[in-house]
């Protein structure tokens, strides 16, 4: 991993919602950096606000107050538009459910993804079926989501993420809903994509496992980030 310069950073990043007649803060200046081709692990108390964290690092939300930079580019306060073509060419998503189109095949779910971000019907398809393939699928491309076992439904989500080729993956109790041998095959997985195709994940989990097994943990204690040691 390069050392010298934090892919991403958070600076004093506080998220306050506002309620009738109340106000809670939910983060309280989380400071944060995060370095290319790392995988960080973020984890904390239910309602600590990990998704929140994650969100903000997403740009799927603004913080009350603080940045979110990747490199110099300070997210926070790119214009709508601008941070959405932002998150299309940089950021993939993956969620603890999966969000998968029922209707569609997984290859379908995979190549929608890629057209959606410009690319040809056959151009997307090309690629999604390369990717499929490259995590073990290659035999269950026309298979919907209710066909798929768990782990995956998952290995298609993750694949999906990617169709963009994003720089950094964001991932929120990946898996969270499965068993411990699938769980385990998703970590391996999530290691061998980043080997082979140097993404940078953040990854918020409540797995013991894959937090100790991660490059490094942060921990969410009453709105701020503190590094776990041990």
């Amino acid at each position: 991993m390069n050392k010298t310069k934090p892919f991403i950073r958070a600076q004093n990043v506080v998220k306050t919602f506002h309620g009738v007649g109340e106000e809670l803060a939910v983060l309280r200046g989380v400071n944060l950096h995060i370095q290319e081709r790392e995988i960080l692990t973020v984890v904390g108390e239910s309602g600590a606000g990990k998704s929140t964290l994650l969100y903000l690092l997403g740009g799927l939300d603004k913080p009350t107050e603080g940045s979110v930079f990747y490199g110099d580019t300070d997210i926070a306060e790119l214009p709508p538009q601008q941070l959405a073509q932002y998150r299309s060419r940089h950021i993939g998503f993956v969620f603890q459910f999966h969000h998968l189109m029922p209707e569609f095949t997984a290859l379908e779910n995979v190549a929608m993804a890629g057209m959606i971000a410009g690319k040809t019907r056959g151009e997307a398809t090309d690629q999604a079926r390369d990717l499929l393939v490259d995590v073990g699928l290659g035999e269950r491309l026309g298979h919907r989501p209710p066909q798929l076992s768990g782990g995956e439904r998952q290995r298609v989500a993750l694949v999906r993420a990617l169709t963009n080729e994003p720089r950094v993956v964001l991932a929120d109790e990946p898996t969270g809903n499965l068993d411990r041998k699938t769980s385990a095959a998703v970590h391996d997985l999530i290691w061998e994509l980043r080997d082979r195709l140097g993404q940078t994940f953040a990854i918020v989990t409540h797995n013991p496992q894959l937090a100790e097994r991660s490059d490094r943990t942060v921990e969410l204690v009453d709105g701020r980030a503190r590094q776990r040691t041990g």
